[in-house]
């Protein structure tokens, strides 16, 4: 047995398409209008979370504020924000302080990360 306190915490290895298989068996479940969550792993209220993102043709996200880095990884469809549309195997990177908005005008499957939880904004 480990003596540290961190191995507690270790999450295996994910492998993607079996993520996503995952997510389709055991649901998806609610997240925003037109956009469904798969969480992978989330540290209470405010703390570092990851979650697979679906949304529908059409769908937005509220606008948002980043307390800390945001990293998406478009997996499926497009996604277009402030700097333009962004395809399969597009990574963005949020910096903390920064806010945008999202959607996606055909419908998108992303893996997205967060050190801290988004702020939402009005709008």
């Amino acid at each position: 047995m480990s003596a540290d306190p961190a191995a507690k915490k270790r999450i295996a290895p994910l492998n993607l398409p079996q993520l996503l298989a995952q997510a389709e068996a055991q649901g998806w479940q609610p997240f925003h209008s037109g956009i469904d969550c798969y969480p992978i792993y989330a540290e209470g209220e405010q703390g570092p979370a990851a979650m697979l993102l679906r949304y529908q043709a059409g769908a937005h996200a509220p606008p948002h504020l980043h307390q800390g880095f945001e990293h998406i990884l478009v997996l499926s469809g497009s996604q277009t924000d402030e700097r333009g549309r962004h395809g399969v195997g597009t990574l963005l990177i949020q910096e903390p302080g920064s806010e945008h908005r999202l959607y996606s005008e055909d419908g998108c499957v992303v893996l997205a990360i967060w050190e801290k939880r988004v702020k939402m904004l009005a709008g």
